[in-house]
């Protein structure tokens, strides 16, 4: 990391602040000439840039382009390049209703997101083609749509040289024995304790752990064994859990035999030793993005029964041959031994210890196939060439009927979902992967994350009969559909529209007709749901506007909550695939 570096990286995030802000009505544009526009402030200040509209009312934002006006000895006529994201953010502050305290939490969150991106290394594209789903996690850029996407309050500067994605730092995890009346194991139908723990760490290894228990005086069986990510060992339950610890209630092991390398979303740990062990989603206490990154007790708890459940109506239906849902197989659950009995604790201090196994990648793919995050396709290197513009031109297909293929590799199995189940997952750029054949060509999709995100309509749908009890929150078929049109539509193929237009020559107006008819074509195809199209509208003028920059800035801020909250709709946004008959 350097000036220039720090430089570029605020160009980019400034660029990106204000077209995000702007599309969450934070700020108010005015266009002052053909593709010019200008912000005013509060303080007599105000931001002048060059943007490109695109679709939902969003703007693209120029980095180069964005003028600071400030008042000063000789008044506020000439404009001055600003590149300081954090000065943008104290100057819209006041206009944007930010108050200070949020403020200087939001500060913080973006200078950890830019000494990230500074200090980014830049591998061309045409190398991170040849690398695998794990290995190209530590490349990625980050959430598009949230503007402080690696804030990561409570890592300090040695810990994420340890354990964020893009140190690409390999780690063992830490194993620990959690006595059973703290701790309760579950797995789906067939999949015992002493599989999962067998599986995970090998006869040897398993033998000497339990050797251990017993040269303590202990029994093996009478604990629940789980691997925890050595940070939360260090900073979170060493210390808060010292009396379970002293008391031998919590015993630790020793480290997993195999090592592992943290996703995107920094909890879930894949095993490079071994691809055909579980990837491993772990509580990391520290705030990134949304929320405090825990795993609630009710997901622990409850992903087994869902995973089974959900992979039993897939594998009954024909129209999902080739989907694949990442069974979360297996679970500890830990309960606080004191803060669980209270009312309105933060949630944040109820999800720290607890563990999900996750069916891996590898083994689901062919001979020659390869997965990649839906994220990684919007991926620019330093040259200014993206992922997707490296693999249409590997695959020697048009641009069109690339782009035709994975829309539709996407949003098929979505809207299956969605119209015969009313059952929606949260399919955003880290949890949906797409699979590309020998040729690159977009071939099926791979869904995880499901106990945390899944959804039902609150109508009756015979087809997902008998549904599991209590596990699953029920909405409104149109709150429903808005995970496909928040994850998909604007929180990803907002940011691929421009990129195809850019570079592989395919107009925005010519990449949305092309998804408005991969939704026609799914419709054709399941003729008999015609009268469940209407419940979840996706062809509209508008959708609801939810605003995941805002809800930070304006509503959570940084004090604890009791519980995790669902963003409110704000306004609406104009529907690209509208084209005024839907």
């Amino acid at each position: 990391m350097n000036g220039e570096r720090w430089r570029a990286a605020n160009r980019r995030l400034a660029a990106k602040a204000l077209g995000e802000w702007c599309y969450e009505g934070l700020l108010t544009p005015t266009e002052t000439s053909a593709g010019a526009y200008r912000i005013e402030l509060a303080g007599d200040i105000g931001y002048e840039f060059a943007a490109r509209p695109g679709a939902f009312g969003a703007l693209r934002v120029d980095p180069g382009s964005i003028l600071r006006y400030a008042p000063g000895l000789l008044g506020n006529r000439g404009g001055a390049p600003a590149w300081d994201v954090q000065r943008l953010a104290v100057d819209a502050a006041p206009t944007m209703g930010v108050d200070a305290a949020t403020l200087a939490g939001y500060l913080g969150e973006l200078s950890a997101t830019l000494a990230a991106d500074a200090s980014a290394d830049d591998l061309p594209v045409a190398k991170l083609r040849t690398l695998d789903h794990a290995e190209l996690e530590g490349h990625l850029a980050g959430h598009p749509w949230l503007v402080a996407n690696k804030g990561r309050i409570g890592f300090g500067a040695t810990d994420l040289r340890r354990y964020a994605p893009e140190s690409r730092r390999s780690l063992r995890l830490r194993w620990v024995a959690v006595h059973r009346g703290l701790a309760t194991f579950a797995g789906t139908p067939g999949l015992s304790e002493h599989a999962v723990r067998r599986s995970e760490l090998g006869a040897a290894t398993e033998a000497r752990f339990a050797a251990g228990l017993r040269d303590a005086g202990l029994d093996p069986d009478a604990y629940v064994w789980l691997p925890v990510h050595p940070w939360q060992w260090d900073r979170v339950l060493s210390i808060g859990y010292a009396g379970e610890i002293a008391q031998r209630r919590i015993v630790a092991l020793g480290d997993s035999p195999d090592r592992y390398l943290a996703q995107q979303s920094i909890r879930t740990m894949t095993n490079l030793g071994d691809r055909r062990r579980y990837d491993v989603k772990l509580p990391v206490s520290i705030l990134n993005t949304s929320v405090w990154r825990g795993i609630p007790p009710h997901c622990t708890a409850g992903a087994p029964v869902l995973t089974a459940w959900v992979q039993g109506l897939v594998a009954a239906d024909e129209f999902l041959t080739g989907t694949v849902l990442l069974g979360e197989v297996a679970s500890v659950t830990v309960r606080h031994p004191y803060l669980s009995e209270v009312d309105g604790v933060p949630y944040r201090q109820l999800e720290t210890l607890g563990c999900i196994w996750r069916e891996p990648v590898t083994p689901t793919l062919a001979d020659g196939e390869r997965a990649r995050s839906l994220a990684a396709l919007l991926h620019v290197d330093g040259a200014g060439r993206s992922l997707l513009a490296e693999l249409v031109s590997v695959s020697g297909r048009a641009p069109a009927e690339w782009l035709t293929a994975l829309v539709r590799t996407v949003l098929r199995p979505l809207l299956h979902l969605l119209y015969r189940y009313g059952l929606t997952v949260n399919p955003h750029g880290q949890n949906a992967l797409v699979t590309f054949d020998p040729d690159e060509l977009p071939r099926r999709l791979l869904l995880k994350d499901l106990v945390d995100d899944l959804e039902l309509s609150d109508t009756v749908v015979p087809e997902r009969l008998p549904e599991p009890a209590g596990i699953v929150p029920r909405k409104a078929p149109k709150l429903i559909a808005q995970h496909v049109v928040d994850s998909v539509l604007i929180g990803h193929f907002r940011y691929l529209a421009p990129l195809c237009a850019d570079q592989l020559d395919v107009p925005e107006a010519r990449f949305w007709s092309i998804v408005r008819e991969v939704v026609r074509s799914v419709q054709r195809e399941i003729p008999e749901l015609a009268a469940r199209f209407d419940e979840y509208p996706l062809l509209g003028p508008t959708f609801p506007r939810y605003r995941l920059n805002a809800d930070r800035l304006l509503v959570t801020g940084y004090a604890d909550r009791p519980l995790r909250h669902a963003i409110g709709a704000s306004g609406e946004v104009p529907n690209p695939l509208y084209d005024g008959e839907s």
